[in-house]
């Protein structure tokens, strides 16, 4: 069994995103970690569309962000995006963002729970996520 599965993807930095000084503003890169978390989603069969399918969201309950180097109007950032295996009824996702130079300039996490559509909190794993992490050999059947 694993104990971990990646993905990863690229993005574009747009003009929109960078402060006037041409560098990206820090509040961006929580994006570029949905970016890279639906990425992840779309990549490995289990996108927001697959929850909704199912009648849950997943919220994020906690982030964190480190910044080490700045990225730049026009730079084609990569992000490594990290599902981390875990025992309760969540997803934790750590990041790695890299920029043209395969320098990381960010790293991260974040955590979501399973939240049924009517509001309620699953303190217990949905049996479609437990059939995906089956498929995904992180959980013997």
């Amino acid at each position: 069994m694993k104990n971990e599965i990646s993905h990863t993807s690229e993005i574009r930095i747009r003009f929109a995103e960078c402060d006037p000084l041409g560098i990206v503003w820090h509040g961006n890169y929580i994006q570029f970690f949905e970016d890279g978390r639906e990425a992840f989603g779309r990549h490995h069969h289990i996108s927001y569309l697959d929850q909704k399918a199912n009648n849950f969201s997943t919220p994020i309950v906690s982030s964190k962000c480190e910044h080490k180097l700045p990225l730049r109007y026009g730079d084609v950032a990569t992000i490594k995006t990290t599902y981390i295996d875990s025992p309760a009824a969540k997803m934790i996702f750590k990041y790695e963002i890299l920029n043209p130079d395969r320098q990381v300039v960010c790293t991260g996490e974040t955590v979501q729970v399973f939240v049924e559509l009517g509001g309620e909190l699953s303190l217990v794993m949905p049996d479609f996520f437990r059939q995906w992490k089956i498929k995904m050999d992180l959980l013997d059947e």
